[in-house]
C-alpha cells in the first residue's frame, strides 16, 4: 500500500500533475511550430511593391466630357470616361431594356452619374474592347465594341450584344477630391 501513496492521486476536481504536463507540453508544442511556421507563410504574401500597385490615383481634372483615359491598375487596363449628358440620358433610359444580359441599373455602376470607372477587358475571352479613342468604333450602343467576337457594351459598360456573358467590371474606387479618384 506505501506504493499507491507515491502515484499521483487525482485532486477534488479530477486532474492530476500529469493532465497538466500534458497541457502544458502541447500548448508550448503548438506555439512552437506557429513560430517555426510562421515565416513560411508570410512568405506567400504579396511583396511590398505589388502591395504599392494595389491603388491607383487618377487626376481626371483634365479630361472634357466625351473624353476618356486609359490607365493601369493591377496590370490591367482601367477605362475612365467622362460622360456626356446624352450618354448618361441613353444610359439611364436603357436601364430597363430587355436585352441586358447582366441586370445592372446605371446609378449602381456609378457614384457620379457623369464619370463612368470600368476595368477595360472584355469578358468573354479578356481582349481590351475599343471605344477610348474618338476614332475608334463603339459598337451599337455607342459604349465599347470587342472585334475579337463581336461583343458591344453601352455608355455604363453592359453587354448588350455578343458573346460576352457580364458588363465590364466596375473596380472599387472612391473619390478623393473632386480632380482625383483612387482605384483599388
Amino acid at each position: 500500500m506505501a506504493d499507491s501513496a507515491t502515484h499521483a492521486q487525482p485532486s477534488a476536481d479530477g486532474e492530476t500533475r500529469r493532465d497538466f504536463l500534458l497541457y502544458a507540453t502541447t500548448a508550448v508544442g503548438v506555439a512552437g511550430t506557429g513560430l517555426a511556421l510562421w515565416p513560411f507563410v508570410h512568405s506567400m504574401n504579396p511583396a511590398a511593391d505589388t502591395l504599392a500597385l494595389s491603388t491607383t490615383d487618377v487626376d481626371i481634372s483634365a479630361i472634357q466630357p466625351g473624353q476618356a483615359i486609359t490607365v493601369v491598375w493591377r496590370g490591367k487596363p482601367v477605362f475612365v470616361r467622362h460622360r456626356t449628358p446624352e450618354e448618361i440620358a441613353t444610359a439611364q433610359k436603357e436601364d430597363g431594356a430587355s436585352d441586358l444580359r447582366d441586370k445592372q441599373t446605371d446609378a449602381s455602376r456609378v457614384q457620379k452619374a457623369e464619370w463612368l470607372i470600368v476595368i477595360g477587358v472584355c469578358t468573354h475571352l479578356g481582349c481590351v474592347p475599343l471605344g477610348q479613342k474618338s476614332a475608334d468604333p463603339r459598337g451599337d450602343f455607342g459604349g465599347w465594341f470587342c472585334p475579337c467576337h463581336g461583343s458591344h457594351y453601352d455608355t455604363s459598360g453592359r453587354i448588350r450584344k455578343g458573346p460576352a456573358p457580364l458588363n465590364l467590371p466596375v473596380p472599387d474606387y472612391k473619390f478623393t477630391s473632386d480632380t482625383t479618384i483612387r482605384i483599388g
